[in-house]
């Protein structure tokens, strides 16, 4: 656990950075510093490992004061991965990811097959070993920053905007792939991002600073989305942040109908009737194909011989509301496609059962 007690920095011209900053970060969880520039979200980071030292108060790393720490014997017990990965130009990618160990008095082969194995464990090719940084993607490059700052198992990993640099396509990867590492490795992480929508798809809890270094909100994202602490809060999380909010409710209570699902084999005279405008067409092992509208249906035959129209899915229980929202944005039946893990499907999700979903939602927040 870091424990943050009454922290400020004050620099010799009167400027204040951070300000009576008193937080706890979980061990095991991701903590995301976010805010507008001048909130002190990187000079407390840095205080972290002593790349900057507070001048009053105590940051204390599982019960210790970081101050009374050698700082290079600090620094090699703690991750750190910064924008543009800050990789050695003159060093091959395998001997980047091996810097520490070798700083800790590792022998070359342990360093080497440590670093070969987390670039396997980042998502990255072993061929890419031989190479230098300026022959990779920045995509590349930030996940060799990754592997680097694991490298001696630091059960702490400090992130200052790491993936700020990469277009939003790589961006999401790079999320994607720290989430799945998150989910073994269990890391403590301290995370700075000036992005909230990062922030909050990150953050186990989530702490907003105001400019001038104070505190202004810590919560886990859905908390923090559903009862901003006050008009600044609100203001910098944006005015879609109802619907953000929809990607911490589980669809597990949207009602469902089996009735609409139609097998691609089956007679229309048998499904002409159907209680529905739009009907769901699925293949032997139900898995979805597309929708058609009862009114196309052709005279005989079965519905496979139709025109399907494109369909959107969720994950029953697994995925978010806001992705069983999304998934009706996909559909021109306004309706979406429920399936399992395995991707068969298990019913359909109306306008109505969604509209009753979202009203509950609506009614929680006024609770």
């Amino acid at each position: 656990m870091i424990t943050f007690s009454g922290v400020t920095k004050r620099y010799a011209d009167g400027t204040v950075a951070v300000d009576d900053l008193s937080l706890e970060v979980p061990t095991g969880e991701i903590t995301v510093f976010v805010g507008p520039s001048g909130c002190g979200k990187t000079t407390s980071l840095r205080m972290i490992n002593r790349m900057i030292d507070p001048t009053g108060g105590r940051i204390l790393l599982d019960g210790a004061d970081v101050t009374t720490i050698d700082p290079p014997t600090l620094r090699r017990g703690i991750g750190y991965v910064i924008q543009q990965a800050g990789l050695f130009p003159h060093r091959k990618i395998v001997d980047n990811v091996a810097t520490v160990p070798y700083l800790l008095g590792w022998d070359r082969k342990k360093a080497r097959d440590r670093a070969m194995e987390l670039l396997e464990r980042v998502g990255l090719d072993p061929k890419l070993a031989g190479r230098y940084p300026f022959q990779l993607s920045g995509g590349q490059q930030q996940r060799v920053g990754v592997a680097r700052a694991l490298a001696a198992d630091p059960p702490v990993l400090l992130m200052d905007e790491p993936f700020s640099a990469v277009d939003p396509i790589v961006r999401a990867s790079l999320q994607e792939e720290l989430l799945r590492l998150q989910a073994e490795l269990h890391k403590t992480i301290v995370f700075v991002t000036h992005d909230i929508d990062e922030a909050v798809k990150l953050g186990d809890r989530v702490a907003v600073l105001r400019v001038g270094g104070r505190l202004a909100q810590l919560d886990t994202p859905a908390t923090l989305l559903a009862r901003p602490a006050d008009d600044f809060v609100r203001e910098f999380l944006g005015r879609d942040r109802g619907i953000r909010r929809l990607s911490f409710i589980s669809s597990a209570g949207i009602r469902l109908r089996t009735d609409l699902l139609v097998p691609a084999s089956a007679d229309v005279s048998s499904v002409r009737d159907a209680d529905g405008a739009w009907l769901a067409v699925v293949d032997a092992e139900d898995r979805p194909l597309g929708w058609v509208a009862a009114k196309d249906l052709p005279g005989s035959g079965t519905p496979a011989d139709a025109q399907l129209a494109p369909y959107g899915t969720f994950v029953a229980g697994r995925d978010s509301l806001r992705v069983a929202l999304d998934a009706t944005l996909l559909s021109p039946s306004g309706s979406a496609i429920a399936v399992d893990g395995a991707g068969k499907a298990v019913g359909v999700a109306t306008r109505e059962a969604l509209d009753e979903a979202l009203a509950a939602v609506a009614g929680d927040a006024r609770g």
